[in-house]
C-alpha cells in the first residue's frame, strides 16, 4: 500500500491519525514537598516521622516464641507448660552451649551446626502437671548454668513441634 493511498483512506474514515500522548502541563508528578498535598498524605504525629529502627544483629541473639519478653518467672512457664498439657502436647526439654545455628565446620547448602539441641533426658510422655516439668528445668538449669535451655512441645498426632520458648539465656 502506497503511503498515498494510506493518507486518502484515514481522510476519507473521518478518524485522524495517532498523534501520541497529550500533554498536561499543569499536571506534576512528583508534587512539591512543600505544597498542601504532599503534607496532607504524609503521617505525622506533630513532630518529624523516622523510618523504623531496624533489629541489631550483632551480639543480639534472638530464639523462638518469647525471647523478645524478660526471662520468664515459675508461674509463666507453668502456665505455657499447662497450656502444652491441655492441648495434649508432650514437652521437652533441651539445652545447648551456643544457642543458635551458626555455620563453623561447612560451608555446603543445608549444613549447620547448632542445628539441633542437646535433649534433657525424655520427652515427658504421661506428664500430666507442670511441676513435674519445672523440677527438670531447674535440674537441668543446675546441672548446666551456663547453657541455653529451651522447652519444646510436641504433637504425637501430627508428628511434629508445636511450640519452644527459651527458659534460660546464660549471663554474658
Amino acid at each position: 500500500m502506497s503511503a498515498g493511498i494510506f493518507t486518502s483512506l484515514v481522510a476519507t474514515s473521518g478518524g485522524g491519525g495517532y498523534v501520541g500522548l497529550k500533554v498536561n502541563p499543569n499536571y506534576k508528578l512528583f508534587p512539591a514537598k512543600d505544597s498542601v498535598a504532599w503534607t496532607r498524605k504524609t503521617a505525622s504525629k506533630g513532630s518529624k516521622v523516622y523510618c523504623m529502627k531496624t533489629w541489631n544483629p550483632i551480639d543480639n541473639k534472638k530464639f523462638e516464641t518469647l525471647s523478645y519478653v524478660p526471662p520468664l518467672s515459675d508461674e509463666s512457664i507453668a502456665k505455657e507448660i499447662e497450656y502444652m498439657i491441655k492441648k495434649g502436647w508432650i514437652p521437652c526439654l533441651e539445652f545447648d552451649k551456643v544457642g543458635y545455628v551458626e555455620r563453623n565446620n561447612s560451608r555446603m547448602p543445608g549444613y549447620y551446626d547448632g542445628r539441633y539441641w542437646t535433649m534433657w533426658k525424655l520427652p515427658m510422655f504421661g506428664c500430666s502437671d507442670s511441676s513435674q516439668v519445672l523440677n527438670e528445668i531447674h535440674e537441668c538449669k543446675n546441672t548446666y548454668p551456663n547453657a541455653y535451655i529451651r522447652c519444646l512441645a510436641f504433637d504425637n498426632v501430627h508428628q511434629g513441634q508445636c511450640m519452644a520458648f527459651i527458659i534460660q539465656k546464660p549471663p554474658t
